[in-house]
Formats: structure tokens, C-alpha cells, sequence
């Protein structure tokens, strides 16, 4: 497969790099165990990827992360501060362009280190009853399998708002649980031993709070892209976005 970049794609990756790191600097709430806060540039991160793809939206992602910090927003993961959103605009990148191997792999790769981490936390206690940590994780996992991802990549083709709101939900679902699956990861290797000083009781504390709090946050985050993309996919749909059925687009190889 040969990557070429046009100079329509450079017009985009320039716009919504600058757009990601202005969004990058407006918080839309605290992060648990930090002293920073999660961006409202993490709700367009999916969408980076549906519109740009893999490649061009990843590129995206990093230019507004550095670009953001050259604004004055400040680090929180020495400098890998791009790897969530990265791996979620790759994700979706990928499977809007019906490209589901990379996801898989990628999505099973993330979850594996995380479960396999001396600082993950598997079980929270709800009650008497012993409830994985990443049940929500394992849901989007389900969601990517399933016959559920490719209805969405069809239905976001559609010229109904219903069908492509859904889509638009369904793809951001499983971009941003990689996403905050990725973020974890990056938690734990950074401020755990030996670059910073938590320990496995340290992360079990906070595991235990963000148990209750991620799930609202990313359904927050899904919200804010559904209301964002459907719009935005509604003007660029004909123009640039890949949206046409691979299946009988005659042209699909030179995209």
C-alpha cells in the first residue's frame, strides 16, 4: 500500500492539529490521581481519525499535542502525552476504513499489559461482589468483534442523523475505552517505580475511585463527539471524508 500525502490532506492535518491543541488547553475535568485534567481534545480524537484515517489523523495528534504544550499546556506523562488520543484516532482511523486486524491486534496488545501489570488493579469490590476493573473495556472489546462496528462504518454512509449519530457512538466507543486503556498504562509507568514513587497500594487506591468515575467520564467523552461529528461529518461526508462502500467505489485505491 503506498501512503501518499496530498495537498489536501496537509490542509487538513494543519487545520485540525490546530484545532486539537486549542481544544487540548480547555479542561473538562479533573484527572484522579493527577494534578491535571482531562482535555476536550480528547473528544475529538476519534474523529481526527475518521476523517483523516490512521496515518494522516495519528500525524494530527502528535502536532496538536506538541503544539499545545508549546501554548503553554504542560506535560503530564513526560512527553508521551500523545499516546491515548494517538492509539484511539489510529483505531478509528483504521476502522472506518474496514480495516479491523490492526484494531484487534492493537486493542488485545493494550489490554493484555494492562492485565498483565503488577499495578493493575483486576477486581474492584461493588458490594459483595468482585467486579473486573475493565468491564467496560471488555464491552468495547465486545462492540469490535461484533457485528456492531462494521453496522456503524455502513450506517455512517447514510444520509439519516439517527444512523449516523449511533455510528459516530458506537466508533468512538471503542476508540476511547483503547484510549483510556493506553492513558493507564502510562499512569502506571510513569508515576510508578522507578520513575515516580506510587506504589501498588498507592494505584489500588485510585483505581478503586476511578472504577466509578471512568465510566462516566467516556461516556461524557462519546457524547461530546457524537454532538461534535455528526455535524462536522455531515458537511465534510461528500467532500472529504472516505465514506463511500469499498464494496462498490471504483476509485477506493486511489484514496
Amino acid at each position: 500500500m503506498k501512503l501518499k500525502i496530498t495537498t489536501k490532506q496537509i490542509a487538513l492535518i494543519a487545520v485540525f492539529s490546530a484545532l486539537y491543541a486549542v481544544f487540548r488547553i480547555i479542561p473538562i475535568g479533573p484527572m484522579i490521581g493527577l494534578s491535571s485534567s482531562f482535555s476536550l481534545s480528547d473528544a475529538l480524537a476519534p474523529l481526527i481519525g475518521l476523517i483523516l484515517g490512521p496515518f494522516s489523523g495519528g500525524l494530527t495528534v502528535i502536532i496538536g499535542t506538541f503544539s499545545a504544550m508549546a501554548l503553554g499546556k504542560a506535560p503530564v506523562f513526560l512527553g508521551l502525552d500523545f499516546l491515548p488520543a494517538l492509539v484511539n484516532a489510529v483505531a478509528v482511523g483504521f476502522l472506518i476504513r474496514r480495516k479491523w486486524l490492526p484494531v484487534v491486534a492493537l486493542y488485545a496488545t493494550v489490554l493484555t499489559i494492562f492485565l498483565l501489570s503488577p499495578y493493575t488493579l483486576l477486581f474492584v469490590q461493588v458490594g459483595s461482589i468482585p467486579v473486573p476493573f475493565m468491564w467496560l473495556h471488555l464491552v468495547a472489546l465486545v462492540v469490535l468483534l461484533s457485528p456492531i462496528s462494521s453496522k456503524a462504518i455502513s450506517n455512517i454512509r447514510k444520509t439519516n442523523i439517527a444512523y449516523i449519530a449511533l455510528s459516530i457512538a458506537a466508533l468512538a466507543f471503542i476508540g476511547t475505552m483503547l484510549q483510556h486503556l493506553t492513558g493507564n498504562l502510562l499512569f502506571q509507568l510513569v508515576f510508578g517505580q522507578p520513575i515516580g514513587g506510587y506504589t501498588a497500594e498507592t494505584f489500588a487506591g485510585y483505581w478503586n475511585m476511578i472504577f466509578y468515575a471512568y465510566p462516566v467520564e467516556r461516556t461524557v467523552m462519546i457524547i461530546i463527539t457524537t454532538l461534535i461529528g455528526v455535524p462536522l461529518v455531515k458537511i465534510l461526508k461528500q467532500s472529504v471524508l472516505p465514506f463511500k462502500d469499498p464494496t462498490t467505489d471504483k476509485t477506493k485505491n486511489k484514496a
